[in-house]
């Protein structure tokens, strides 16, 4: 980066407050070019705007983060998509990095302290992963091949534990109590997967469960 260059940064999140928060900590360094509240927002705005990197929420209401950096990084090529998450799931890491292409990982925990140096890392063509998650990777790749293998493909394990709930006939309200979670973040969940499974209803949901032993029917 040049001396004096300001990065361009589109934030895609759903909470204003925390918006506002990271606006805050970027504005020192960086030039806030949009703001998105969704996935599809997302996308539309990246194209317009032309960021050098777009901090992409992973659970937003409609498209998630993961869909929605899946999409920029085939669209618009030049933006770098830095995923801002507060799940440290190996699953989500690992699909973030290598299915959605996205250039770095920070969790919100991390934020803080980490925000502008994982911005100013993917703006230079680096990867960028918060210090929280490192360990995760690694204890991943010193397992066996086969142990890795023997997960349900595609599923994170919050996503697989929705899953399960949605076979055995729980509403979004009912996995949010069991889950300990938000009724929001839910259907959240309920929704993603829909759209990274390809299902149309919760029948469907429910026959893929069923298929891939997510729950089993005596």
């Amino acid at each position: 980066m040049a001396l004096g260059e300001r990065i361009r940064v589109l934030l895609a999140d759903d909470h204003r407050l925390l918006r506002d928060a990271l606006k805050s900590v970027l504005e020192k360094e960086c030039d806030i070019v949009g703001e998105a509240e969704d996935g599809e927002t997302a996308i539309e705005m990246a194209a317009h705007t032309r960021p050098d990197v777009v901090l992409m929420d992973i659970g937003m209401r409609g498209m998630g983060g993961l869909a929605a950096a899946r999409r920029i990084s085939k669209d618009t090529p030049s933006a770098k998509v830095l995923i801002l998450s507060q799940y440290d799931d190996e699953e989500y890491v690992i699909e973030a990095l290598e299915e959605a292409r996205a250039a770095g990982y920070l969790l919100k925990t991390d934020a803080a302290e980490e925000l502008l140096a994982a911005v100013r890392a993917v703006h230079q063509g680096r990867r960028y992963l918060s210090p929280s998650v490192a360990p995760v990777l690694l204890a991943r790749l010193r397992r066996p091949d086969k142990e890795r293998l023997d997960k349900t493909p595609h599923l994170t394990r919050r996503e697989r534990e929705v899953m399960r709930l949605v076979g055995e006939g729980a509403t979004a309200k009912e996995i949010a109590a069991r889950l300990r979670i938000s009724p929001k973040t839910a259907q959240v969940h309920r929704d993603n997967l829909k759209r990274k499974l390809g299902l149309r209803t919760t029948a469907d949901m429910v026959r893929w469960a069923i298929k891939h032993k997510i729950i089993r029917i005596e």
